[in-house]
């Protein structure tokens, strides 16, 4: 099949499906609230996007007369030359980075498509828009995990899609599901490409045609009830996207994973997702009242948007976290909050680790937890402090008069001091006192403001530093964040076990140039969850991927003896896929398989998370014969 001819339906696209007339969600309201929605990338991602790791193709660090420097205008360190940042490079990892290597070459050849013909004549009749262009199949066979990224940058890929297709609405998914089970085809759901869990790489081991389901055409707003404050949304919508939109009527999700510039609504849902401002708006499994879900088997849907049923199982929650493995979600039933009328940042510094976390515990007992409070420790603090523009000599008077404070009037240790960022929503009032409070507790612990800009910069530079991993790969260092969550009476304890048992392995391979440093981002009445950033030196190792592979394998480990769990957010997927069934238990492991049965019993969702293929005995073998 010529290319012109694999393409001709994404080339003659239709037009957007108007919303189902008699869908019972639309006809008792009001349909002017109905709307689509521009996204911020087209469906040609790589035209906006890179293709070879984070963000937007305009957005970089990059090197000019030997020191870094970044680029991006959406972002507030755009045109910055950062020479703290440069020598905090050569002193951590020993590198000069005026050595950094070349952006990788796209690759001209990609592996051949499996063809399915019979699916392939019947797709063409459906209208429904798909592709066999080797570069639309490349650039979504990966996620952001360090090994999808490596692989990228070396042309390592062995399986990529076979076809990507673009259903415009739910009932073009019900087709595509339809037909995909009838000719044994593997369907791949994807979203925004943000992956951190292995979970939208494709199985090497897969023969069968693998079809990615693009569900970024999917970013309608349906309805909004200004009454009840609900709103339904496809589930192929943009994180930024559904908040602008919102936004526009005064209305605001408060839903914001670090990923949000580029993570979707409906993979949220498949990885039970939580975002900085939590604490005012709750995690994804808070904001959601029903899920519309596309199964093999039919359907699932719950019947009524009351705010609480009690009518047995919940079934949302067997759709929430399934990681692509049971079916497609295409539409879900949002609770929504008015834009607050003040946004306040904060920032708070103190002497060491143990009194910020002890800090955190008791705002969490008190439940006066701010939109976000995040505490860093010192090593993050102090990157964050070399992403700073160089001064002018009254900047550096001003630095050495904070530097002088700190020592010799507060008495603080400058290589153990950590700090916390801090973000108020809400009315003046509220804040005024939220914040009082939170300053009085902070006091307990020796801990003290340090202004409102550091507490906003600190904020929205986790959107930035995505960016350093792909220039620290082209300066042979390798680096990823994976996280946790603990009970309070084990999270200093697990974050010191967990970083002293990785310099422990380094020391061991005789790695000596890396850093390990945390954050505790989230907290609960019982607990809290913690983040670890893990990056080395690889230059003079043979595999390095594999070497960080183990050894945080050997953390996840150090992780679940100290009392954490596999995963708080980011999901199982295939990377720890080996703990889940010691987390659910062999009891929760085989409802887990007949759930699986039940809705897809040919394994056409072989995504291969939470539990690899070979786990269900289902017919994929039999498609081997």
């Amino acid at each position: 099949m010529a290319a012109k001819e694999k393409n001709r339906n994404l080339l003659n696209s239709p037009a957007k499906k108007t919303p189902d007339k008699t869908d019972s969600s639309m006809t008792s309201l009001d349909k002017r609230f109905s709307r689509d929605v521009k996204s911020v990338f087209p469906m040609k991602r790589q035209e906006v996007l890179k293709w070879f790791g984070w963000g937007y193709k305009d957005s970089e660090f990059y090197v000019k007369d030997n020191v870094a420097c970044f680029r991006g205008e959406k972002y507030p360190l755009d045109g910055c030359s950062l020479p703290y940042f440069t020598d905090w490079v050569l002193e951590r990892f020993h590198i000069n980075i005026s050595e950094i290597q070349p952006i990788p070459s796209l690759p001209q050849q990609f592996p051949k498509p499996s063809d399915n013909s019979q699916f392939l004549e019947v797709l063409k009749t459906t209208g429904i828009l798909y592709s066999q262009e080797g570069l639309d199949r490349f650039i979504r066979c990966h996620g952001q995990t360090l090994h999808d990224i490596y692989y990228l940058h070396h042309n390592k890929f062995k399986r990529i899609p076979d076809i990507v297709t673009w259903p415009c609405n739910h009932k073009e998914v019900e087709k595509l599901v339809a037909l995909a089970y009838k000719h044994d085809v593997v369907i791949l759901p994807y979203g925004g490409g943000t992956s951190v869990s292995g979970s939208i790489t494709c199985p090497e081991n897969e023969i069968r045609m693998i079809c990615t389901l693009d569900t970024s055409q999917m970013n309608r707003m349906l309805w909004l009830n200004k009454e009840n404050l609900t709103a339904c949304f496809e589930a192929g919508i943009v994180g930024q996207d559904l908040e602008t939109v919102l936004n526009d009527e005064g209305l605001t999700l408060g839903h914001e994973p670090d990923s949000y510039e580029f993570s979707t609504l409906g993979g949220w849902v498949a990885t039970r997702a939580s975002g900085m401002k939590k604490n005012i708006y709750g995690n994804i499994e808070d904001l959601v009242v029903s899920v519309k879900f596309v199964t093999c088997a039919g359907v699932l849907e719950r019947q009524c948007n009351a705010p609480r049923i009690s009518c047995g199982p919940d079934f949302n929650h067997v759709v929430m976290g399934s990681e692509g493995t049971l079916g497609v979600v295409t539409e879900v039933v949002l609770k929504v909050r008015p834009l607050p009328s003040i946004k306040r940042y904060g920032s708070l510094i103190f002497p060491d680790f143990e009194s910020g976390v002890k800090f955190m515990r008791d705002v969490a007992r008190r439940r006066c937890q701010p939109a976000s409070v995040r505490l860093m420790d010192n090593e993050q603090f102090i990157l964050g402090q070399t992403l700073k523009p160089p001064k002018t000599w009254l900047g550096d008077f001003l630095d050495y008069c904070k530097k002088a404070y700190l020592t010799t009037i507060k008495g603080m240790d400058l290589t153990r001091i950590c700090a916390a960022t801090l973000l108020f929503e809400g009315e003046q009032k509220d804040i005024d006192r939220q914040e009082a409070i939170i300053y009085d507790i902070a006091k307990r612990y020796k801990g003290f403001s340090a202004g409102d800009r550091n507490g906003e910069r600190g904020y929205i530079l986790t959107f930035v530093i995505a960016y350093i991993r792909d220039m620290a790969l082209r300066c042979d260092i390798v680096a990823e964040s994976f996280e946790t969550s603990v009970p309070w009476d084990r999270c200093y304890a697990l974050c010191c076990n967990v970083k002293g048992k990785i310099r422990n392995e380094c020391q061991k391979r005789h790695i000596n140039y890396f850093i390990i440093s945390c954050r505790v981002t989230q907290t609960y009445d019982a607990g809290a969850c913690v983040y670890f950033y893990f990056a080395f030196h690889c230059a003079n190792s043979t595999c390095p991927v594999e070497t960080f592979e183990t050894i945080e394998t050997i953390a996840r480990n150090e992780i679940l003896k100290s009392g954490g769990s596999i995963s708080h957010h980011h999901g199982v997927g295939k990377v720890r896929s080996p703990w889940y069934k010691t987390t659910v238990t062999e009891t929760g492991l085989e409802l887990y398989k007949a759930t699986k049965h039940q809705l897809d019993p040919k394994n056409i969702f072989a995504a291969g998370n939470l539990l690899p293929n070979e786990s269900f005995g289902l017919e994929t073998v039999r498609a081997k014969l």
